[in-house]
């Protein structure tokens, strides 16, 4: 009986651990450039995420050029990019597999937080599959369920990125004032 544990403890583990490498969430300071690297291991793959400037509405003035984020493929070429913002969402399929480089620019010299969110999804196709005759299509299923959790979660962390910048933003306005 403690074999068949141990097996069943070694799959939750091996699912965990799989599921884990696949999600990345930190918190870059951006005085110039910074950039993270994220390998994909298969073309058609999706990849989303999101990212928020944390505390530019206490900083930035209306003459404030936002933060631009590009994101490369493996080849060089620019797959994703956005210019001036202070945060947004981003979803792309993987044009091939590899590493991919997430690049932020801020063309200011004031350091500036940013939370940053990526999700590398893979959805499998019946060839990726086992090749039991029985295995049904439950288990793609499986995998879109498990897709829609992960956006769903994804949007949650952008939005309590986004919370707590204006958080941030109402106290220092009230203090400011004088006011609680």
């Amino acid at each position: 009986m403690e074999k068949r544990w141990g097996k069943k403890w070694a799959l939750i583990c091996l699912f965990l651990f799989n599921w884990a490498r696949k999600v990345s969430s930190l918190s870059v300071t951006v005085s110039d450039m910074e950039c993270v690297y994220e390998y994909v291991l298969y073309e058609g793959d999706t990849i989303s995420g999101n990212f928020v400037v944390v505390d530019h509405d206490i900083f930035w003035s209306s003459d404030h050029p936002g933060i631009d984020f590009t994101v490369t493929s493996p080849g060089g070429n620019t797959v994703h990019s956005l210019k001036g913002t202070s945060g947004d969402k981003f979803e792309f399929k993987a044009p091939r597999s590899g590493m991919y480089k997430f690049c932020f620019h801020n063309p200011y010299s004031t350091p500036e937080t940013i939370a940053f969110y990526i999700h590398v999804g893979h959805i499998p196709t019946d060839h990726d599959l086992a090749k039991d005759e029985h295995l049904n299509p439950i288990n793609v299923k499986i995998a879109e369920l498990r897709e829609a959790l992960e956006s769903v979660t994804a949007e949650q962390k952008y939005l309590k990125a986004r919370d707590t910048r204006h958080r941030h933003s109402k106290l220092l306005l009230f203090s400011a004032f004088g006011l609680s």
